[in-house]
């Protein structure tokens, strides 16, 4: 068949599936919103700077184990391209994500660490531990869903993810019952949302399937699931980061930022299931050397656009972005316009970012992942020991400067000539060759 008589049914399947999953990810930003602000409102701020923390790393470890999603929308793409599906290598990718989430939880019952981050409340360790290791075993059932096209399923269940957290925080207020434990058993709830999924995703697995083995998935998915750790130390963990490497007596003003980054990196969060549709995209197009070029010049284009509508990002922040945290968070929170300004230019670039990581592991190059990130938290890091001034001040300027950055740095990398194959089968390390 003629690529002409092609076109217009892949175009109008790539709106359908452009307008269902944008639909079901407003739906998550709104509802993850609800929840942000219901928490902020509902709890004291001392009880809120306990439950802040737990969010972050229950969240964190969630973002964490998101190359889990990808890894699995690759696998099942490139079976999909014959007519099979996914196999065993799944499976123990899954595995490795569970492993992860349970070793990183489990630290957390450690006497010192405990009473440092949750002021000696096990209850919230075990409770990460739970969301954890359910969120591994999420993302490998989006990943099977979108990868075979599934698009219908994926879109329910990414709603269903913060559904379940809101109709459970909605019992809660009802109730009168919701402190910061409560409030975090509803905030783990959603990463069992999988559960309602788990028949169609099964039926997308074929376990007599053999490919790579605990060798090659371990080494691949370790050096990913790095690289989504170092993500997360500057996205929904960037205030333990700040407190580690940047203390301060700011105060209030620390506060305030904090809150306005929670905020801004919301919409962040759920940008994994867009990276999961980019990797099946990117591994369909990476067939021909046309398809080849023309995911260059998209994805510079797309860079180009990016630095533009973070620049009016900024400006917009440097404006409303006082009243936008006051009304949202409460009088208390007061902040200026330039942090807002530096925290949305810093959240429109890592959009673009992660997006061009994903094709990063459609390609398989788990190590150019695993740098791209390493350079974005280690230019953070520096920025934040060395930088004078206040906290605020390091706070914002390398929160600003890490992403744009890493921006140049995976750029480079994805527009370099693409291996002309992308396929299940890799060498040791899980890399294709450039």
């Amino acid at each position: 068949m003629s690529a002409d008589v092609e076109t217009p049914a892949v175009a109008g399947s790539g709106r359908r599936t452009a307008g269902s999953l944008g639909g079901s990810l407003i739906v998550s930003i709104g509802l993850g919103y609800v929840l942000t602000v219901a928490c902020q409102r509902l709890l004291p701020p001392q009880e809120y700077a306990v439950f802040v923390t737990f969010w972050g790393l229950v969240m964190g470890l969630g973002s964490a184990l998101s190359p889990l999603e990808q890894e699995l929308s690759r696998q099942s793409a490139v079976a999909a391209l014959t007519g099979g599906k996914a196999g065993r290598p799944a499976l123990r990718a899954v595995a490795v994500g569970m492993f992860v989430a349970a070793a990183f939880s489990l630290a957390l019952l450690i006497p010192p660490v405990n009473e440092r981050l949750f002021h000696g409340e096990w209850s919230l360790a075990v409770i990460v531990l739970a969301g954890g290791v359910a969120f591994a075993c999420q993302f490998g059932t989006r990943g099977l869903l979108i990868g075979q096209h599934r698009v219908k399923s994926f879109s329910l269940l990414v709603v269903a993810e913060p559904a379940v957290r809101a109709l459970i925080l909605g019992v809660l207020f009802v109730s009168v019952a919701y402190n910061v434990v409560s409030l975090a058993i509803a905030v783990a709830a959603g990463s069992f949302a999988w559960l309602l999924f788990a028949r169609p995703a099964r039926q997308l697995l074929d376990v007599h399937v053999e490919g790579d083995g605990w060798g090659v998935t371990t080494r691949r998915m370790s050096m990913l699931l790095v690289g989504a750790a170092l993500t997360a130390a500057v996205i929904t963990g960037y205030p333990a980061l700040v407190g580690l490497l940047a203390p301060g007596g700011d105060g209030d003003r620390v506060g305030a930022l904090f809150a306005a980054l929670v905020i801004a990196r919301l919409p962040l969060t759920l940008i994994g299931p867009v990276q999961s549709l980019a990797v099946p995209f990117v591994v369909r197009l990476s067939v021909t050397e046309e398809g080849r070029h023309r995911l260059r010049r998209v994805l510079a284009l797309g860079a180009a656009a990016s630095l533009v509508l973070a620049a009016l990002g900024a400006l917009v922040g440097l404006w409303l972005g006082p009243w936008a945290v006051r009304f949202v968070s409460g009088p208390e929170y007061a902040i200026d316009g330039w942090p807002v300004a530096g925290l949305v230019w810093s959240s429109v670039l890592l959009v673009p970012m992660q997006l061009l990581t994903a094709v990063l592991v459609a390609r398989t190059q788990a190590r150019l992942v695993l740098v791209t990130w390493a350079v974005v938290t280690g230019t953070a890091s520096l920025l934040l020991v060395l930088l004078p001034g206040d906290t605020v001040f390091r706070a914002v300027v390398a929160l600003a400067a890490a992403p744009a950055l890493g921006l140049a740095v995976v750029l480079a990398f994805v527009l370099r000539r693409a291996p002309e194959t992308v396929s299940g089968a890799t060498s040791g390390t899980g890399e294709t060759s450039s």
